[in-house]
Order: structure tokens, then sequence, then C-alpha cells
């Protein structure tokens, strides 16, 4: 029959020469402490080479947290032997239930990464009853490990765009992978020396700068230098939503103007923004209204839509170039200043906007792992620091294998 130190031996895999030595249980406390022994006489190997059957040099007391015994906390206490190899000196050995230097057994620690995806850590951290720090420490030291092993060998196609860990600052740069839909690489920061770490970083797994062919991004000036200089075989398409975007900037600007002398447009921002299909009755029928108004607001919303429907009807870069240079002649002659300007955003931006015809990236594959990211942070209400946040955005969006 077995007894209490039996017991737990068989249920941590405790095998000879190591057994339970005794078992304590503090009731007030709330805390099962199991303590780990070793048979006089055992050998043991280098942590270090693997080297077998060295002596023990002496001994040190380490203690890991443990997942619960039921509602109560649990530690692993064990005389720790260190092996004198005769090649690396004296280390202690390593154990079959902790990663080295680590507080945490493996168990433990599977739960934490287990939970990580799912909730806040400040609520595992309530949960396991440990600072959130040290939990911190455990997802950053997976995460780094799993990042670290990972191949770019295969990557061609990119997306690069920015997110905040905080409402309106502290952001930092993700680059994604536009096949596989992962996020390959996180830095602080949103200026051109992110590329630049980008680059440096694909050294690391297997890849190199060269090899990236393709660019899906914003109109950032930042991210324009960066992937001239260091992405030199890359071609670059600028994000169709983006370049619309610069265009309902342009559209809003007209109406804030003109809403000045003309009272009609008042409360209608929306409906100028939202396409025709995504209005709800009442926004049809006053759009309905408005455009009999002989509105400059109402000319220039014709002219998005039709600037819309290029990116939508023209399958190819001739086709498209054609109709983009008519739109553009259009702009230059409408004396609509926001709409020249947007006019010649895209003329200095040409290439990158024509391509898109060609390589047909759009950024919709990194604002949906931005999304998820932000649901992330909402979920814990922000991130104490952005070592934290960009650790979250690989266990979030970096395909990570935890083996």
């Amino acid at each position: 029959m077995l007894n209490n130190e039996m017991l737990f031996g068989v249920a941590l895999g405790i095998e000879n020469p190591l057994y339970i030595e005794k078992v304590m249980f503090d009731k007030e406390a709330g805390e099962l402490h199991i303590h780990i022994n070793f048979v006089k006489g055992s050998k043991f190997k280098c942590s270090v080479c693997g080297r077998d059957g060295l002596p023990v040099y002496d001994t040190e007391e380490k203690i890991w947290r443990h997942l619960n015994f039921f509602q109560y906390k649990c530690f692993l206490h064990f005389r720790t032997p260190r092996s004198n190899c005769p090649e690396h000196g004296v280390h202690l050995i390593n154990v079959p239930w902790a990663n080295k230097s680590s507080g945490f057994t493996m168990l433990f620690e599977a739960l934490v990464m287990c939970l990580a995806k799912e909730m806040p850590i400040s609520a595992i951290a309530d949960m396991v009853d440990e600072h959130d720090t040290r939990i911190w420490r455990i997802i950053r030291s997976y995460v780094t490990k799993a990042y670290t092993e990972q191949s770019f060998e295969e990557v061609r196609s990119i997306g690069v765009d920015e997110t905040s860990s905080k409402k309106g600052h502290n952001y930092i740069s993700i680059f994604a992978d536009m096949i596989n839909g992962k996020v390959i690489y996180a830095t602080e920061g949103k200026d051109s020396n992110t590329i630049a770490n980008f680059a440096d970083e694909l050294l690391r797994h297997d890849a190199k700068p060269e090899q990236i062919s393709e660019v899906s991004m914003d109109m950032s000036p930042a991210f324009i230098s960066g992937v001239n200089n260091d992405l030199p075989k890359a071609s670059v398409t600028f994000d169709k939503f983006h370049v619309i975007k610069k265009l309902n900037e342009a559209l809003d600007e007209v109406r804030r103007e003109e809403q000045k002398t003309n009272p009609l447009l008042r409360r209608s921002r929306y409906v100028w923004l939202k396409n025709p299909g995504n209005l709800r009755k009442s926004e049809s029928e006053k759009l309905e209204s408005l455009s009999h108004a002989n509105l400059k607001t109402g000319k220039v919303y014709r002219m998005k839509l039709i600037f819309q429907d290029i990116y939508n009807t023209q399958k190819n870069q001739v086709a498209a170039e054609v109709a983009i240079k008519q739109w553009l002649s259009w702009a230059s002659r409408s004396r609509i200043e926001p709409v020249k300007e947007f006019a010649r955003l895209v003329k200095s931006h040409y290439k990158g906007i024509l391509h898109y015809f060609e390589s047909g990236l759009t950024n919709g594959v990194i604002e949906g792992i931005n999304s998820r990211i932000q649901e992330a942070k909402r979920r814990a209400k922000g991130y104490r620091n952005i070592k934290n946040f960009i650790t979250m955005v690989y266990l979030e969006a970096g395909q990570l294998n935890f083996t």
C-alpha cells in the first residue's frame, strides 16, 4: 500500500536515485511542501555536456512553485546536487520537473502558458497568487525561445504597420508574413530604423533582406525610406485602404469648409464617408436629398466613388494606369484644393499605388492581426511596458510552437 511519500513520488514522476523524503502540510498558511532527496552515493550527469557518472560535489537547497494541490499552494524542495565535471567544473544538475534557473515547475509554467492567450496576465497572477512580474517572466522566457527557433527562410512578401500599446502613444511596428498571416517581427517605434532592425532580424532566422520581394504598407515617409535603404529587392504596394482614407480626409475637409455657409451639411459627415451600399435607410434618403443641392461636397463624393471603382474594376496595370491618369486630370481641373492636394499625393506615390494592380496586396492581413492585438490590449487594460506588449503580440499572432 502506498504511503504519502510514495504516492506523491508516483504523481510527480520521481525516480531512483531521487525519492520523496517528507511531505508537510501547513493548513494555516494554505501550503503543501514536498521535500525531495537523493540516495547517498548517487552519481549524476554534468548539466553542461551530459557526461554521466559524476560524484556529488556539494548540494544547494532549491524551491520550486508547483501546481496547486486542490486550493493550496504547492512547493517542491530539493537538496540539489552539484556535480564536478573535469571539463566544465562545478554545476547544479538538471532536475526533471523544471527548466534551468526557473523557480517554477514545468507543469506550473504550462498552465500559465495555456491561460496567457485566454485571459489578462494580471488575472492569472491573482488566480495563482503570484506577482504578475513573475508570470511575465515565464511567458517571456517561452516566447523568446520559441521565436528564436523560427525560420523565415521562405518569407518573400511582408506587410508592415504600426500600432500603439497605449491610447495615442508608445507605438510599435509590426511585420507580418502575408502568406501565413503571422507576425514575424515586432519592435518599438515607427521610424525608418524599424525597417533596418527587421532586416537585421532576418539574418538571425535563416533569411536575408534581399529575399523580400514585396512589401505592403501605408504611405509613411519613414517606412518608405527604410524599405528603400534596407530591403533593396522589394517592390512597394501602398495599401489601397490607406489611399482611400486619404481621399476621405480630403472629402471631409471640403464638407467642413462648405458647411460654414451651407447648413444643409450639418450632421452629414458619416453620410459622405460611407459607400452607398453601407448607408442606413435614413442616411440614404439624406444623401439623395443632398445630391440635388449642387454641393462641392457632392462633387467630391462622386469623385471618391469613381476613384474607388478603379480599384474594384481594373484587372491589370495598363488599364488601371489609364483610369488613374484620367481621374488625376479631372482632379487637377476641379479647382477644389483638398482634391488637388490628394492628386499630388497620388502622383508622388504613383509607382506604389499602381503596383497594387500587379501584386494585389493590401494590409488587410495585418489589419486583422492588429484587431486581435488591440482586443488583447483591451482585455488587459493596457501593458506596463513595451517589452510586455511585444511579448503579447508574438504570443497572440506569432504562431509560435511551444514544445
